[in-house]
This record gives C-alpha cells, structure tokens and sequence, in this order.
C-alpha cells in the first residue's frame, strides 16, 4: 500500500515537472518572437526611412561654361559661390571669383530685364524696377529661395536692446528723436539710411515704413553702402547715437568675415521683444521676416536655364548648400 502512495507521488511529480518544462519552453518560444517581431519591425521600418529619405545627390551638374548667367546682391553673392561651387565641383582652392561677375541688386534687375543674365538671387524689386520691368514687357517671377530677417542695429554700448515697431517708425519718421524718448541715454538719434534702389532700402519702405513717409535723410546721413553704415555705427565716437539697417545674414555671418573686430561692436535691436535670430527668422516669430528671391522672367520655360536653375535652387541639395552657408532654408 505504501508502495503504491510513493508511486502514485512520483507520477503527480512527474506530471508537475513536465508542466514546468511545457511552460519554459512556451514562454521562451513567445519572447523570441516578439525580439524577431522587434528586430523585423525595426529592418522593415528602417528600410522605409531610406526609401522616404531624399538622397542629395553630389555629382557635378555643370561645368564653367554651362553654369547660367546670374547676378546677385552683395548679401546673397556668398550663396550663389557656394552654388556655383558645389553644382561645378569646384574647390574653394580653384574658385574664381571674376567667373561669376556680379553687379549688385538694382543693375541685376536691369540685367535681367534686358535679357543679359538668366536669374538673379536678390531682395524683392522696388517700385521703379517694377515699372522698369513693365515698361520692356517684362513680368517678373519672384520666388523665396531662402529665409532673412530686415534688422536693426546700434552701437555696442548703447543701452537701448529692444524697439517696437512703432518706435522704430517714428525714428524714421523724424517723431522720435533723441534716445531718452526709447530709454537710451539723452543723445540726439543719428538715423542711416541707405539709397533708393539699394535692396535694403526697398526693404526698409516695403516691411517696416509700409504706408509712413520716410523723412529726409541729411546728406551725411545717406550711405551708399551697407559696410559703410556698420563702420560707422560700430565707431564710438561717431556711432554712440547711431541706428542703421540691414539683412540679418549680411550684418552677422557675412560682415564677420569681413570684421569680426567691428561686427563685435554693434548689436542688433529687439523688435516687438524678439530678438533675430536663425530660430525666430525660420520660424516667423520675428515681426520684420523677409526672404531673398530668385528672379526670372515668367515667360521662361520649364527647359530654360533660368528655371532649371530655379528648380535646383529650390531642391534638397540647394537647400542643403544655402544652409552650410549660413543661410536660412525655405524648404527644411
């Protein structure tokens, strides 16, 4: 009788191991499915970013001689150097900056409408090259090709950092004019400005004046060139009481590779309480948001130079080359 008890143990022993053993192997079996779920998952998922992700392609697109005709404005030359140089396969080593020859922003739109150059990279067009434009029966084609903020800018020690719009209407409208009014020291303001035509003063009437008449500049006050404003500004004996304006990619990445010693002597306002910089211009947080243009004339087609260029200006790798210079991208 005894016999049988521990016999009959054994069996519900046996029973019970062999229980224990079903579910090991069960649950080792489901956790290798899952981890190869996870690992096919993660293959399938990582196969479709790759075919999701545009590859920018690198191979030369032009040489010297088939590269288009294109002008440009002082602050987007650098960005049409670095098209010229990664779309040819030119090395900055063997860069010649004479290939492209430039003539800055209004006589570019008098090229391009004369029909001397295919496209050019600048600031929106004035008035008058609008009607110069209408005037050869020319229609324009004004496309974004990268991000820019309008700016302001005073001199370092100056303890005025921010300005709302309205303020800065008034300065220009000749309503405020001394510091104290703002919450600077009592100086009398010295307000640059730049001639008609120049890309910055189409910006200044179009962006910020808007509908406002700009006062008259005193002659001393009128400066041909945007360099030529930041030098002055920077001075502190000349520049203390000074205001000027500019692109914010000219008057920080650009104009530091020309002085870092007087970029570091100026700062840039506030406006509205927002400061410029790349986050707020991508974003459009910053009141006096703008662009630089590729221009073309509208009547070009799809197998001109012009609007192959443009296309290329606007894809992946144009985008990726404006970026690696400094610039703010349209498409990111």
């Amino acid at each position: 009788m005894e016999e049988k008890s521990v016999s009959k143990k054994k069996k519900v022993l046996m029973v019970i191991g062999a229980i224990l053993v079903c579910a090991i192997i069960y649950v080792i079996v489901i956790k290798t499915y899952k981890v190869k779920n996870r690992e096919i998952d993660k293959v399938i998922f990582n196969s479709n970013e790759i075919e999701n992700e545009e590859i920018i392609e690198t191979e030369k697109l032009y040489d010297e001689s088939s590269f288009p005709k294109v002008d440009a404005s002082l602050a987007t030359q650098p960005l049409v150097d670095a098209i010229y140089k990664d779309f040819t396969g030119t090395s900055d080593e063997n860069f010649n900056e004479d290939v492209l020859n430039y003539s800055n922003t209004h006589p570019g739109y008098v090229k391009l409408i004369n029909d001397e150059v295919d496209l050019i990279v600048v600031t929106e067009p004035s008035e008058e090259e609008l009607k110069l434009a209408k005037e050869k029966g020319v229609e324009l084609e004004v496309i974004p090709v990268v991000k820019e903020g309008f700016v302001f800018y005073v001199n370092a020690n100056n303890k005025v950092d921010s300005l709302t719009t309205e303020q800065i209407q008034k300065i220009y409208t000749g309503e405020i004019t001394n510091w104290k009014e703002v919450g600077g020291e009592d100086e009398k303001i010295k307000a640059f400005q730049r001639p008609v035509n120049s890309g910055s003063q189409t910006g200044m009437l179009s962006l910020v004046m808007k509908d406002l008449k700009l006062m008259e500049a005193p002659k001393e006050n009128l400066i041909d060139t945007m360099s030529e404003i930041i030098n002055l500004v920077s001075s502190y004996d000349n520049g203390k009481n000074a205001i000027g304006y500019s692109y914010y990619y000219y008057a920080t990445t650009m104009f530091e590779t020309i002085d870092k010693t007087v970029a570091s002597n100026i700062k840039l306002l506030g406006i509205d309480g927002i400061k410029p910089n790349n986050e707020t211009i991508q974003n459009s947080t910053y009141p006096f948001n703008t662009a630089y243009y590729i221009v073309i004339n509208k009547a070009d087609s799809e197998k001109d130079a012009s609007r192959i260029l443009a296309n290329q200006l606007l894809s992946k790798r144009g985008q990726s080359v404006a970026e690696k210079a400094g610039y703010v991208p349209v498409n990111k």
